[in-house]
């Protein structure tokens, strides 16, 4: 067990193309919800107990929605029950919502590293996918964070986004570089059901760039984070030496992590299991003790082998051949036979040393070579 992962479902505002987990924030029991969060921790590590985190992260929702009070409770809560000593402690920031009261005590409990939810650099595109969030937040934001010695951050960029163009976009990605920072992550915009664009695509009121215009995009944001020195260590992240997200490669390298929080995931001795979503259902079950799971599944060795290659195959490495015999008693080239050959034969992967990764032109396919090794 090398992380843990912490959901707070509050937002002040609900993005319009969001599909996490979440409510408004206004009225609800979010004193009576830490606390029970807290209570979790308590539980979950009395029935598995772990001598050590590497990660903790904390996302949502928006984190920093939480009073200066609420986060200081959480922050030592976290602190008291989650065993993490000098490892990766992420917090989740929206833009305009870190004051520097709540930044000195993310500071004070030991959080090293800040992830802002930025996703561009237009206001009237900030604007038009509801962010609260202007530009003028995230220099300010980022700023008050540096004076306070945060190094290690990151910020979102999402790109495809309604009314977007190519010239847009590269002026996003000009003035996020331009700040230099250790990493970054960018995503293609994905309309989810449940969500507003989801309503407006239904009703052909959104337009979205097209796919020639989104790959476009995506080779625009592998280029320039190279010119800045910036390794593509997974579909898309990209990193100066070192400053990799610890928390994520958890989960591409397909290791066990708990989830904590209202609609939270985790993986604890072979099981995947989610948190009941709705705050009562969440908090009913521990204000009597017990845990909020929801759902769980033993994951099968042929659904381990299958997480191992479209979990791996997202970072730039790819697969290790070798640690897949390890870990599984298996030959993954005989195992994935028919796809590798296939993926190949589309010059989608490749096999370099002793991993299989994907190709240049991979990226762009991604979710098709994934899908192949569904067995």
């Amino acid at each position: 067990m090398k992380a843990a992962y912490i959901h707070i479902p509050f937002c002040e505002h609900i993005c319009h193309y969001c599909d996490f987990n979440k409510v408004f924030l206004q009225g609800q029991p979010v004193d009576e919800y830490v606390r029970l969060l807290i209570k979790e921790f308590e539980i979950a590590l009395e029935q598995n107990p772990v001598q050590q985190l590497d990660t903790i992260f904390v996302g949502g929702g928006t984190p920093t929605s939480l009073t200066e009070k609420q986060l200081e409770v959480l922050c030592k809560g976290i602190r008291e029950y989650l065993p993490l000593h000098n490892g990766e402690f992420t917090f989740e920031a929206n833009p305009g919502d870190l004051s520097k009261e709540k930044l000195k005590v993310l500071s004070e409990y030991g959080v090293n590293r800040l992830s802002f939810g930025v996703q561009s650099f237009n206001d009237e595109l900030l604007a038009r996918i509801g962010r609260s969030h202007r530009v003028k937040d995230v220099y300010a934001s980022i700023e008050s964070a540096q004076n306070l010695g945060f190094t290690n951050i990151s910020i979102d960029l999402i790109y495809a986004l309604p009314g977007q163009t190519i010239s847009d976009f590269q002026s996003t990605l000009n003035e996020a570089l331009a700040l230099d920072l250790p990493h970054y992550s960018s995503y293609s915009l994905i309309v989810e059901p449940k969500t507003v664009f989801y309503n407006l695509m239904r009703k052909g009121k959104l337009s979205l760039p097209g796919e020639d215009i989104e790959a476009e995009m995506y080779r625009l944001v592998m280029e320039e984070m190279e010119k800045k020195g910036l390794k593509q260590y997974e579909i898309s992240n990209f990193s100066k030496p070192g400053f990799e997200s610890l928390h994520n490669l958890v989960y591409w390298d397909n290791e066990e992590y708990f989830g904590f929080g209202a609609g939270a995931h985790g993986y604890v001795n072979g099981v995947r299991y989610s948190n009941a979503g709705p705050l009562k259902k969440y908090m009913e079950p521990l204000s009597m003790g017990e845990r909020p799971i929801f759902e769980q599944n033993t994951v099968s060795k042929k659904e381990k082998m299958e997480e191992e290659m479209f979990l791996g195959l997202r970072k730039s490495e790819g697969v290790n051949i070798h640690r897949f015999k390890e870990k599984f008693n298996e030959n993954l080239l005989d195992t994935f036979q028919g796809p590798i050959d296939q993926m190949i034969g589309r010059g989608l992967l490749c096999i370099e040393d002793d991993f299989i990764k994907l190709t240049k032109s991979g990226r762009f396919l991604g979710n098709e070579v994934f899908q192949s090794f569904l067995l």
